[in-house]
């Protein structure tokens, strides 16, 4: 029998088979919340994770989002750029600063679906600790050999551009200041 046959093939099929699975699941979210909603899946987990704790910080959203602070603060930028969220300063501590829905965001919050990235959450963590580790560990070494970058992801299907900014998929840049007054 052919390579193609061995256990190996038969294991790589089968975490093949599950990424593909989980890329799909990810994908159908992706367009479902850009389809009702016109965001991201990563805008709308970002949404759903303020309405959760409202006045977080990008620092807090960052944890909460399980996502590195400069991904995160990107997608909060895009968010406020839409008006779903405000950036308040702290009355506490004027060098901080506080995100908040406005109604807009809660708006859009009352017709979205539900995040898919809540469900992968749940699926990590419903993991024993061992398997967790091991799952840490394996992708890790994959997303090595696959070369993946050393600086900080952007959250899900919330893409980087070309020169290393994460952009919206197909999304449509507003008139540089030169174009404008051409």
């Amino acid at each position: 029998m052919g390579a193609h046959a061995s256990p190996f093939a038969a294991d790589v099929r089968a975490v093949l088979d599950a990424i593909r699975r989980i890329v799909q699941v990810l994908r159908a979210s992706s367009r479902e919340a850009e389809k009702q909603v016109g965001l991201t899946a990563a805008q709308l987990f970002a949404l759903q994770q303020l309405s959760a704790s409202p006045g977080a910080s990008v620092n807090e959203l960052a944890a909460r989002t399980f996502t590195h602070q400069s991904s995160v603060s990107v997608v909060v930028q895009r968010l406020v750029a839409r008006k779903l969220v405000v950036k308040v300063i702290s009355k506490d501590d004027k060098r901080r600063v506080r995100l908040a829905l406005t109604d807009a965001g809660r708006a859009v919050l009352r017709r979205s679906p539900e995040p898919v990235q809540d469900r992968l959450i749940a699926g990590i963590a419903a993991l024993p600790g061992a398997q967790r580790q091991m799952l840490v560990q394996a992708l890790g070494s994959i997303a090595e050999v696959l070369a993946a970058a050393d600086h900080a992801p952007p959250m899900l299907f919330e893409e980087r551009g070309r020169e290393g900014r994460v952009t919206r998929p197909r999304e449509r840049r507003a008139p540089s200041a030169r174009a404008r007054r051409a």
